[in-house]
């Protein structure tokens, strides 16, 4: 028998036997080791990101637009209030491209945001009440809060969920774009009737 096959055969009979040999010990201990230095690097970038001033921004627009309803209030100011809102959103834009470094939860922050616009562009106010409901940049603080804490369940969905997001803001856009155009009708026919 050559060496190789003894030291095999050798390899064979102690894990038969559950012996482990030193090599094993020391792979264990550096994989140990080396997982340990990724959770390490995993919580300083979370204190990271949730320190920046973009993030505390992200929060506290989403109370104010969502939870004090700014957002559906600045939707009553005609062509303005959709403007600024969609504004506010930028934060949670930044935050999940640059800081959290997600397409797909990038994404999932776009859509929100265009199908707040969409919402609150529905005519004679009807888009206003609607948008006390549809609480966007909740949502997307939710995500963006998910991707940093690492939750699985969240961060899933929102890959699983990435191209039919890409899908839906470009449907998004077209409707927002026809609903421009309806706007535009609308005041060129208001304002026919008065002339």
């Amino acid at each position: 028998m050559t060496d190789s096959n003894i030291s095999s055969r050798k390899r064979a009979i102690q894990n038969d036997l559950g012996i482990k040999d030193g090599r094993e010990d020391a792979q264990i201990e550096i994989s140990l080791a080396n997982e340990e230095a990724r959770r390490c690097k995993k919580e300083m970038r979370r204190k990271e990101i949730r320190g920046s001033v973009s993030y505390r921004m992200v929060e506290d627009i989403a109370k104010w637009m969502d939870k004090y309803f700014l957002d559906a209030i600045l939707g009553f100011v005609p062509s303005l209030g959709d403007s600024l809102t969609s504004l506010a959103a930028l934060p949670s834009i930044y935050v999940s491209l640059f800081k959290v470094k997600s397409v797909p939860l990038t994404l999932a922050v776009i859509f929100n945001i265009l199908k707040d616009v969409l919402i609150g562009m529905i005519p004679f106010c009807i888009g206003n009440v609607l948008d006390l409901f549809n609480r966007a940049y909740l949502q997307n603080m939710r995500l963006i809060v998910g991707y940093v804490e690492d939750d699985k369940e969240i961060i899933d969905e929102v890959n699983r969920k990435a191209v039919g997001t890409a899908i839906l803001i470009v449907i998004a856009c077209v409707l927002i774009w026809l609903m421009v155009l309806l706007v535009q009708k609308i005041i060129g026919w208001i304002g026919g009737l008065f002339s």
